[in-house]
């Protein structure tokens, strides 16, 4: 792969109009992080859980806030790579100037397809399909699209999201550029050909299409007939939501009293040599709220992480642009920066997601996505009877629940379910469970 092919302005969807707009001041890839900050899909992030349930009187991140600062450390490796990339190859500097925004526009849209209660309520969509119910829908499905259903993933309906032609709107979904696309797939294959343990892969079958079509034009190395190799700023994208959600989390949870200002000094001093500890314990005498020594002492993690792996990825270049690097960023780090995150992940592990306050909220929004699946899957596939037909009255046009093929219909269920907020999805279930009645 190589930078001049990488960097492009071509929208998907609008291929034949490629060039750029001449009445706007902004650059095309400016205007792909405009156009998701304003969606309805970005916008719905702010009513979906990140680790801990929706705040209550203590304020912490949901997917919205994270996924904004997600953007801002992606922004500084993008630009801390360009800065580096463009002494290499001057050449190339008008193309390479560009990797800090495209990366922040990518960085936007990673967790625009993760369904209500995060990994909880994917896994309910995956077991309905394979333990539930959900079985018997099953029939009629290709191999591949019974993978899709059986291991419905968030990464996959993310592309999807931004790249489908939902009905009543625009070909080309989003109409984004062509790179800004291609960094949100951080696992470009199908589900079949996922090899990961966690089985994670970034587009459904009825998707793979528009993958391609965009990786072909991009000149990304494919694999075989499902996998390519990942797009260069993917690594980028994954480093900076590995950075956020890791050290934000633990900041979460020390607003919450679960890990103390101590504890959280420990772990936060380990990324730092002694000298470097000094001059931040210096800082922290003229700090007393202990919210802001962990924000102050949260930043300065964050440089550092964000400096490491701009080492990694430049360092690793070569390899990364031919297919060969096989592992994240944060994993190449030194030494000593990695057994500090490594350290960090552990008691996130073992005190952050399996506390009860999380714990709750996914056993409660299983439950909630379970049933929804079974009951509008039941409704879609037997339209005429009576309950059915007020059930399916509540799906908005955009989802082709007339669709002609089983698959489709699925998919449709699944769009949009996947698209509702947690507090929408919990209203839908105690509306149809009879828990919540309208006022008449």
């Amino acid at each position: 792969m190589n930078w001049q092919n990488l960097i492009t302005t071509m929208r998907f969807g609008l291929e034949r109009y490629h060039q750029p707009n001449h009445h706007d001041t902004r650059n095309e890839f400016q205007r792909d992080y405009d156009r998701l900050i304003f969606s309805a899909p970005f916008r719905r992030l702010q009513n979906k859980t990140q680790v801990f349930p929706l705040p209550g009187s203590v304020f912490v991140h949901n997917r919205l806030t994270h996924s904004l600062e997600v953007s801002c450390v992606g922004r500084s490796l993008g630009n801390n790579v360009s800065n580096i990339l463009k002494k290499k190859y001057p050449e190339l500097n008008n193309s390479l100037d560009s990797i800090g925004e495209i990366v922040s526009a990518a960085c936007l849209a990673h967790d625009m397809g993760n369904p209500p209660f995060g990994h909880s309520g994917e896994s309910a969509i995956n077991t309905f399909f394979s333990e539930g119910n959900g079985t018997k829908f099953l029939s009629e499905l290709t191999k591949e699209q019974r993978a899709d259903c059986t291991h419905f993933e968030g990464n996959a309906n993310a592309f999807r999201i931004l790249t489908h032609q939902f009905r009543g709107r625009r070909q080309g979904g989003f109409v984004l550029t062509y790179p800004t696309i291609a960094s949100v797939v951080k696992y470009p294959y199908t589900a079949l050909c996922s090899t990961n343990q966690k089985g994670k892969f970034g587009f459904f079958d009825s998707d793979k299409d528009n993958y391609e079509r965009i990786a072909d034009t991009l000149g990304i190395i494919k694999i075989n007939d499902n996998a390519y190799s990942r797009f260069p700023l993917v690594y980028l994208v994954e480093a900076a939501d590995d950075i956020c959600y890791q050290i934000m989390d633990i900041e979460d949870a020390h607003k919450l009293r679960i890990i103390s200002t101590e504890e959280v000094k420990e772990l936060f001093f380990l990324y730092f040599a002694e000298d470097r500890k000094q001059q931040m314990l210096l800082t922290l005498e003229h700090v007393g709220d202990r919210n802001e020594q962990v924000a102050y002492l949260r930043s300065c993690v964050i440089g550092a992480l964000v400096d490491e792996c701009t080492r990694v990825f430049v360092e690793n270049e070569e390899s990364i642009l031919n297919g060969t690097f096989k592992s994240s960023l944060i994993k190449n780090m030194q030494e000593s920066c990695n057994n500090a995150y490594q350290t960090c992940a552990n008691v996130a592990a073992t005190r952050i997601y399996r506390s009860q306050t999380v714990l709750d909220v996914e056993l409660a929004g299983y439950k909630i996505i379970y049933m929804l699946m079974e009951e509008l899957c039941q409704a879609i596939f037997n339209p005429n009877k009576t309950y059915s037909r007020q059930l399916l009255q509540r799906i908005p046009e955009q989802y082709d629940i007339e669709a002609s093929t089983a698959y489709g219909k699925l998919q449709a269920v699944m769009d949009y379910i996947s698209g509702m907020t947690d507090v929408y999805a919990l209203e839908l279930y105690q509306k149809i469970t009879g828990m919540s009645l309208p006022v008449i």
